[in-house]
């Protein structure tokens, strides 16, 4: 396989195809399922599967497993990541605009599931979260590592508004941010008369300036965005340069009923993958901790800050 993907020869006969250079430029720009895959260019799913063995096996394209689900993307690291690099401004011009137009739609519906989903359960989700968590608890997991006085601070993806109490106790305003309507909604009842505004929008695109905040929570809510990664830049441009980050989490796991019963899309993260994203972003991991809760799960609390 190294010298497969070392071999310059076979990444130019694998890209010497149509369908091929179309995953190429639509996978470098976003990581997609096979089933997604096969929606955005509108082939047959064995075809598709042909194509991504032959990009993958010359190390053009990464493939990553997680539970029953495999995702692809261009690769980003080895021989082919500057290759590729060098090819970007002629993948604009490799396929059809319409590609790019469905992927879009792919994405827009990601976000719309995740928002279906949470509207359904907000009246049970403190039941929900009880379920999984046992007795940890976010809000103490937060205070820990909270400064003692800040004037802003917000949570990112604050659902119905549990930990926006918390952020008060310690700064003069605090922002909540979802985008789920039903949720906002009980966000707003829980936090009536404190000195907290909440906003609607989703977290690859924050509704926030740009160092808005000197303090933000990311709460068990990163495993259920499209695109994680950007949900953390978007973090990073509103955080002020001295400001601090806590993400909680769960460590990457195979438990695939958190698909089927919390609406799921990652099945966690390691702490490798998380810190590899809060670099790109433009963070530092200052601390990591692990604490073990129900269904054989573990939730992680990472606490970053920019470089």
């Amino acid at each position: 396989m190294q010298e497969t993907a070392s071999n310059p020869l076979l990444w130019f006969k694998a890209l010497a195809d149509e369908t091929r250079l179309r995953l190429v430029r639509v996978l470098s720009r976003h990581e997609l399922s096979v089933g997604e895959i096969v929606s955005v260019l509108g082939l047959g799913q064995s075809r598709v599967s042909r194509h991504l063995g032959i990009l993958v096996g010359c190390g053009l394209l990464a493939s990553r497993r997680e539970g029953a689900w495999t995702f692809y993307s261009a690769a980003t690291d080895g021989k082919t990541a500057p290759f590729l690099a060098c090819l970007a401004p002629w993948l604009d011009a490799a396929g059809p605009e319409a590609d790019l137009l469905a992927v879009d739609e792919v994405l827009r519906e990601r976000r719309l599931e995740t928002r279906r989903f949470f509207n359904a359960i907000a009246p049970d989700w403190a039941a929900l979260r009880r379920e999984v968590l046992g007795d940890v608890d976010p809000a103490v997991l937060v205070r820990e590592v909270m400064p003692e006085r800040m004037a802003r601070a917000a949570d990112l993806g604050c659902g119905p508004g549990d930990l926006l109490p918390v952020l008060c106790e310690r700064a003069a305003a605090v922002i909540g941010v979802d985008s789920s309507p039903s949720m906002l909604s009980l966000a707003e009842r829980r936090t009536a008369g404190l000195p907290v505004g909440v906003r609607m929008g989703e977290l690859e695109h924050l509704p926030m300036a740009d160092g808005e905040v000197d303090f933000a929570v990311i709460c068990l809510t990163l495993h259920h965005l499209p695109d994680p990664a950007r949900a953390l830049a978007e973090a990073r441009r509103v955080l002020a340069p001295s400001g601090r980050l806590v993400v909680i989490d769960f460590t990457a796991h195979e438990n695939e009923a958190m698909r089927r019963r919390f609406g799921d899309r990652w099945l966690g993260f390691s702490r490798e993958k998380l810190a590899e994203w809060l670099g790109r972003a433009g963070f530092v991991l200052a601390d990591w901790s692990e604490h073990p809760v129900s269904k054989g799960l573990v939730a992680a609390r990472a606490v970053a800050r920019p470089r």
